[in-house]
């Protein structure tokens, strides 16, 4: 193990169950996206917007370079390396940014990373609208090969299966989740067979194992292999997903499922097309994938394909809860409603407002492109450019973590940058015919959290600046005011100085309570924290105290549920006796604003429309007293 490395992940529960178990679960939800790649992604190499000539070298060369992409950027990049870099056994572009910026505060360049990883984030919800559309779209266009007559259906079809997927999202995903295991079992079964039968007419094409195809390639042909890269990669679209899931399976299982099971799969499929591809030609061309199957099975292939499609999508809808989950603990963006659809998972989320949004935007995608031709347009941008900034943070990984010595993080990382940067740079010339699209999403999404992230950082800073000492405020007010029976919770941002909240209830209603809690809630750069180091207490006296809860940034606070295991300040709590205060800023024009008047109006309306303290942290609703103030930022 190299110095630093960090070592096996301890288990949060869910990876108690046997490594069969857990693969078998990975299978299901984490390889839905790469999975259903081949659908879609050798046709397009071939027949998309920069088409390639049908004969043995360009057939050859793609399918060498599918192969050694796959080996590159999944198998050695994300599940040998990148995977190693858990954040307490939670991995994601945010988690990465969570663990790198809890050890690089101190250096300059440390905003620059948060940046990185915050436009990484912001990516992934053009990805998250784009897969359900592409992956979908792609599975039931199968209909018009199986069956041309139902060739007009395919829309209408397609865009029923994107609204009963949201629909069901409300309800949650667990009872589904048992059957997405042996479904994709079935799936890659049958892809893999698929492939194997066309290979064994072929044998020739086993030849493209060898690197030398996809070099030949460029060197054939350079602008049309380069511009090739952007449709070959969507082989390896859902790479990332197999980092950001590990946190549900653990890296072993993801590793089994990959290396013994999915990669196999997906390569005797995607050589089992190049190979029928060698023998009709052109007249494969309309969808190789579905062509592989003989003519009476390619209707129950639809359909099979359609439901691997549709897990696909699901694994991606909630990555986009986790992620947007994160990053409101994070910091990032406002509170929003979060309901739990599982008693028993803690990651089984919904959130609606995504949810509503996700589908509208998917819906927009399917009518504005189409077809999933035109939508692999807009796809790949959004992936290549998440992987490139892993790339990045990589780097700060390998020399500021884990201390690899120069001559083995170097000629790593020059690889990857290579692969990942030409990669991007390919699908760049996608931007004219669709690939703006998750641009746009990923720079108004970018807008969003850091407008957010800058101005609640802003607001902060001013409600520190116009705090009151603590011990001040009690020497004269303990003594002063008069004292009413109860506990009074103050809720407060900072764990310094006097509350908005609790100025404005000492002057309107000129009472304080016996036991006052001066209480902040804290995430952490962890996912998840022992109960040992929860709860922080300070006794400030005259019934005053200063508690500090801390969460992890995949951990729901409940404040409540945190209040009862506190015996340390006088009698226990008990809610019928305590009152909860939260006050709610208003802001107003600054004449000196902190950032642009556009963005301090943007944060403005996010703060409106945040959802409430109360909600968020789950207190009692009659036992809340919101108090109001005016602040400047």
């Amino acid at each position: 193990m190299v110095d630093g490395e960090p070592a096996a992940v301890a288990g949060h529960g869910h990876r108690k169950d046997g490594l069969a178990k857990l693969a078998l679960g990975a299978i299901g939800v984490v390889f839905g996206d790469i999975g259903t790649s081949p659908l879609y992604a050798f046709r397009e190499t071939f027949a998309g917007h920069h088409k390639l000539a049908l004969d043995p070298a360009h057939i050859m060369g793609v399918t060498s370079l599918m192969f050694w992409s796959m080996m590159i950027v999944v198998t050695l990049k994300y599940v040998s390396i990148i995977m190693r870099a858990d954040n307490k056994g939670e991995g994601g572009s945010l988690a990465l940014l969570a663990l790198i910026s809890g050890k690089t505060k101190t250096r300059r360049w440390s905003n620059g990373i948060i940046l990185l990883g915050v436009f990484a984030c912001a990516l992934f919800y053009g990805d998250s609208m784009i897969t359900p559309a592409v992956s979908v779209l792609s599975a039931v266009e199968g209909l018009a090969v199986a069956a041309p007559a139902f060739g007009a259906l395919v829309l209408p079809i397609a865009v029923v299966i994107i609204v009963g997927l949201f629909m069901i999202q409300r309800s949650g995903t667990s009872r589904v989740g048992l059957f997405f295991g042996p479904i994709m079992l079935a799936y890659f079964a049958v892809i893999a067979t698929l492939g194997l039968l066309s290979i064994l007419q072929t044998p020739h094409i086993l030849l493209s194992f060898s690197p030398h195809y996809a070099i030949e390639f460029f060197a054939m042909d350079p602008v049309r292999a380069f511009l090739a890269l952007g449709s070959v990669v969507l082989a390896v679209t859902g790479a990332e997903a197999l980092y950001a899931d590990m946190g549900h399976f653990g890296r072993n299982p993801i590793r089994v499922s990959w290396l013994f099971f999915v990669l196999p799969a997906l390569m005797m499929n995607y050589m089992g097309q190049g190979a029928l591809l060698f023998r009709l030609g052109h007249s494969a061309l309309e969808s190789p994938f579905y062509m592989l199957a003989p003519h009476s099975l390619r209707l129950p292939l639809v359909g099979l394909a359609t439901a691997a499609a549709v897990i696909a999508s699901q694994a991606v809808i909630s990555g986009a809860f986790s992620v947007t989950q994160q990053a409101i603990q994070l910091g990032f963006m406002p509170r929003l409603r979060i309901e739990h659809t599982s008693a028993a998972t803690a990651g089984q989320i919904y959130i609606p407002l995504v949810n509503w949004a996700l589908l509208v935007m998917v819906l927009l995608l399917v009518m504005f492109f189409r077809t999933s031709s035109n939508l692999t347009s807009a796809y790949g941008i959004a992936v290549t450019g998440a992987m490139l900034i892993d790339t990045c943070l990589l780097s700060v990984v390998f020399f500021r973590l884990w201390h690899w010595p120069k001559y083995l993080a170097i000629p790593l990382l020059a690889v990857f940058f290579l692969v990942d940067g030409a990669y991007f740079a390919a699908n760049m010339t996608k931007v004219p015919s669709g690939g703006w699209f998750p641009l746009l999403i990923g720079l108004i999404m970018f807008t969003v959290l850091t407008t957010w992230s800058k101005g609640r950082q802003l607001m902060i800073d001013r409600m520190r600046e116009a705090a009151m000492p603590i011990k001040v405020f009690i020497q004269s007010a303990a003594t002063s005011a008069t004292r009413v029976p109860g506990t009074a919770v103050f809720m407060t941002s900072s764990p310094e100085g006097v509350p908005h909240a609790l100025l404005h209830n000492l002057k309107h209603n000129k009472v304080l309570h016996e036991r006052i809690i001066l209480l902040t809630v804290k995430i952490m750069d962890e996912p998840y924290l022992p109960e040992a180091g929860r709860i922080t207490l300070e006794d400030l006296t005259h019934g005053f105290h200063r508690m500090i809860l801390r969460y992890g940034f995949i951990e729901e606070p409940d404040v409540p549920a945190a209040l009862a295991k506190v015996h340390q300040c006088g009698a226990d709590f008990r809610m019928m006796d305590t009152s909860f205060f939260l006050a709610r800023q208003t802001l107003l024009s600054s004449t000196n604003p902190g950032m642009m008047i556009w963005r301090e109006k943007l944060f403005a309306w996010m703060l409106r429309n945040a959802e409430s303290a109360m909600e968020f942290f789950r207190l009692p609703t009659n036992r809340v007293v919101e108090l109001g103030s005016q602040l400047e930022i």
